[in-house]
């Protein structure tokens, strides 16, 4: 993958994975022609403009802007080759009490931006998920999934366009913004950790995999492909003794919409699933290239009718130790301990 003198714009590019995925590209890519951060909130644009100063970062764009405005974000696609689609609503309790607002984001943005691709030339669009949108019991995971079934259908309407698109779906990403690990840093200073459930399991990974993650997509992508990485669980009681040994927990129960553990890949989802390696891919029922073909390429096996991909199942698991580890190596020095 090689993005010197390419064009890319990164939907909600404010957040936790787009300044990760604008610093890296950055470094690696000096030589970009234009990296646009498109988002609505002003004041996280005034501050990652801080971190990304035009006078050392002359290829970078700020453009205020929200996916539900069809029109700006046409505007915003003009000229631009690649995608990143990370704008949208996340967290799943406000979800559950503000769902028309989440349904015009995750939904109604998703369709926004495969109208604009589509409309200005762009050459691959790689939107990003989240493992609650398999199997979802929430509003959050069920709008994710409408929006990942858009993405992966508009490769049917794209007519002879150059384009693909394809998602990526990941769990809790370590040292993110509303995640569980900078939380439980925070409340330890107080020497109390909430625990909404004692059995709870989570799939982690780190913003630098879900960025190379994200850009393997980009690169590989066929076209309709869902991409699954093949990453560790860990315990919430684990957490919490990693991060707290000597503070007292105290079970509040789990919010409108948790599950217990999570899954990225259902037993249903499994007849058209293929291990590509270091990721799954979860692919369309009906691909518009030839499957015999991908696998060759890929070198791709089928998985067992049946597989299923559960944190509370997985077969690689975070220790204590190793999640201690991981929290210095991966989150902002502020929350860092020995």
């Amino acid at each position: 993958m090689n993005l010197d003198h390419k064009t890319l714009l990164i939907t909600g590019g404010t957040g936790s994975f787009g300044k990760a995925f604008a610093k890296y590209v950055l470094t690696k890519w000096p030589n970009i022609k234009r990296l646009v951060i498109y988002s609505r909130d002003e004041q996280k644009q005034f501050q990652m403009a801080f971190e990304f100063p035009i006078q050392k970062y002359p290829q970078i764009r700020f453009l205020i802007g929200d996916v539900r405005d069809l029109d700006r974000l046409k505007r915003a696609c003009h000229g631009i080759d690649y995608i990143i689609h990370a704008a949208a609503m996340k967290h799943v309790h406000i979800a559950e009490y503000n769902p028309d607002e989440c349904v015009k984001t995750n939904i109604g943005g998703a369709e926004n931006v495969i109208r604009a691709a589509l409309e200005a030339g762009v050459e691959k669009v790689v939107a990003l998920s989240t493992d609650k949108a398999c199997a979802p019991i929430n509003l959050y995971g069920a709008t994710k999934l409408a929006s990942d079934k858009l993405f992966i259908a508009a490769n049917n309407i794209k007519g002879d366009k150059k384009l693909t698109f394809s998602v990526v779906r990941y769990g809790n990403v370590m040292g993110s913004n509303g995640s569980v690990m900078p939380f439980f840093m925070k409340k330890a200073k107080e020497g109390l950790i909430p625990i909404t459930d004692p059995h709870m399991t989570r799939f982690n990974i780190s913003l630098k995999e879900g960025v190379e993650m994200v850009l393997h997509a980009l690169e590989t992508a066929w076209g309709g492909e869902l991409f699954v990485p093949k990453i560790p669980s860990y315990k919430i009681m684990d957490v919490a003794r990693a991060i707290a040994p000597n503070a007292e927990y105290k079970v509040i129960g789990i919010r409108p919409g948790e599950k217990i553990h999570e899954e990225m890949i259902t037993s249903s989802d499994s007849f058209v699933t293929y291990d590509l390696g270091k990721y799954y891919a979860i692919l369309p029922q009906l691909p518009i290239w030839d499957l015999s073909d991908f696998l060759a390429h890929f070198k791709a096996t089928k998985v067992e009718n049946g597989f299923f991909y559960n944190s509370g199942t997985n077969t690689e698991w975070l220790d204590v130790e190793s999640i201690r580890n991981l929290i210095n190596e991966h989150i902002d020095d502020q929350y860092q301990f020995n």
